[in-house]
């Protein structure tokens, strides 16, 4: 399914080999379509330090406050760049009465007095409204969340702190060594119910314990890219960030071209591809057609098992997992799950800038389709990342579809995949196509007596359990 190779590779005639005639490993490190990307937009004329300035940043309303405040307090007076500000990750919050709501007003009259773009609540989650209108090929982006990642539509995204963006609204560069590039080609095509977080959960799962990329460029590249569907491209890709490496590109082509022109910005698109021998410091290779139905169980998205595997070994496996789900005296009990030989899940949950893709909720859709999630405890919500997306969903029955299975509609919102929405219930366990599962990220509280856990399922396999009522299926 995931192989790694530690040394390096060249590409060669449109494949990665190990050796290549001729080839040079210092000019081939240029030659990488990262490496391309940073050096256009490195401003220190040294192929090896770089001083990065980038097209543009984006921050939500949990972040944008204090950088502009703290750019604001360093003698700011203009956006020096197209700086974004949306508002989805405190806008549903009910905590500190109105200072949601002040942030709000705080960030439009920031966009209206700098020259700031501002994204009201609910109109769309950060990195779709990124996606839709500001992602371009060759392009970079600063954004201070974790998943700033864009690179299926050609552009690397950078998650970073405040200060990083403070200092670009100052006009000032981001400083870092040239970093290495690993190849992940891919090879192959993904089955019928494999979805894009499944190919995402078993990359974390191959890298991220053994530091394979910590801190590298993943360059995806191969075959296996031309048959993926951009949502399928954009629900791996903004997962690499729980690999640990610190941006992402992928070959681009006229999917990604189609994908821009709909959204009328036709012109962003450009070809890339890795040029000829291109060196790469290390590979992953992945063959899609192998990869099979994931969870990755609490705590971390690299805690990957496949579905068969979890549900012929549940008792062992989920009785491993209890060991990392003790917070003091508090324990989560992951084995009372198992009922008659089969693990019961409490809460679907399909949202956000991974799950929350039109592909993902009308698959849902579509294995739902004539069918209901019970009327028992289970239940399943479903939020899209923009109010376009949304329309779509409305218009070609995908929405009603899912409403008549007896699936709850949400609010373009961030929340459950920090805990800010549909918090289960103490001891609950919750199937969450979204981008993280780390302790009390479904928003219990230890401290309170709470404790419950999350796993991350692709919205397949979650339409799926729906459809059963709650009983973990691939």
């Amino acid at each position: 399914m995931i192989r790694l190779h530690e040394g390096g590779v060249f590409w060669h005639d449109g494949k990665p080999v190990e050796e290549l005639a001729g080839g040079c490993r210092e000019t081939g490190a240029l030659k990488t379509m990262a490496a391309g990307v940073m050096l256009a937009h490195n401003t220190s004329g040294d192929s090896s330090a770089l001083r990065l300035k980038f097209d543009s940043l984006i921050s939500h309303d949990i972040t944008y406050v204090g950088i502009i405040q703290t750019a604001k307090a360093s003698g700011l007076e203009k956006f020096p760049l197209p700086y974004v500000l949306t508002n989805c990750h405190n806008s549903l919050c009910a905590v500190g009465g109105t200072i949601n709501e002040d942030d709000h007003v705080f960030g439009l009259s920031a966009a209206k007095k700098y020259g700031g773009i501002y994204v009201p609540a609910n109109q769309a989650v950060i990195h779709q409204y990124a996606r839709e209108m500001m992602a371009g090929c060759g392009r970079m982006i600063l954004g201070s969340d974790s998943h700033t990642r864009y690179g299926a539509i050609g552009t690397m995204g950078v998650g970073e702190g405040g200060p990083e963006l403070v200092k670009q609204l100052l006009s000032r560069t981001y400083d870092l060594s040239r970093p290495q590039v690993v190849l992940v080609y891919l090879t192959g095509s993904p089955r019928q119910g494999v979805g894009p977080h499944d190919v995402a959960i078993a990359l974390c799962g191959a890298t991220y314990k053994n530091n394979f990329v910590k801190n590298k460029v993943l360059e995806f590249a191969g075959p296996g890219v031309a048959g993926l569907p951009m949502d399928y491209r954009i629900g791996i890709d903004v997962m690499t960030t729980e690999t640990a490496c610190l941006s992402s590109i992928w070959a681009t082509d006229e999917k990604v071209e189609e994908y821009l022109t709909i959204r009328g910005r036709a012109g962003d698109y450009r070809r890339l591809e890795p040029a000829e021998g291109a060196y790469y410091d290390a590979m992953v290779t992945i063959d899609l057609d192998k990869v099979e139905p994931m969870a990755a169980l609490p705590f971390h998205p690299s805690e990957a098992y496949t579905i068969h595997e979890l549900q012929q070994n549940a008792g062992d496996i989920l009785h491993e997992a209890e060991k990392r789900a003790r917070f003091g005296d508090l324990k989560l009990d992951l084995c009372s799950k198992v009922v008659n030989g089969k693990v019961m899940i409490d809460q679907g949950i399909i949202a956000g800038c991974a799950g929350g893709m039109y592909d993902n909720i009308a698959e849902a859709a579509a294995i739902l389709k004539g069918h209901d999630v019970g009327n028992g405890y289970f239940s399943l919500s479903v939020y899209p990342p923009s109010v376009p997306v949304n329309l779509e969903l409305i218009k070609n029955g995908v929405q009603q579809t899912l409403l008549e299975s007896g699936a709850l509609f949400k609010p373009c919102f961030c929340g459950p995949c920090f805990g800010a929405g549909d918090v289960p219930s103490c001891g609950g366990l919750s199937a969450r196509h979204t981008t993280r599962n780390f302790p009390n990220r479904e928003g219990s509280k230890p401290s309170d007596g709470q404790v419950a856990g999350v796993m991350l399922m692709d919205a397949r396999s979650i339409a799926a359990t729906a459809r059963n009522h709650g009983v973990l299926t691939a």
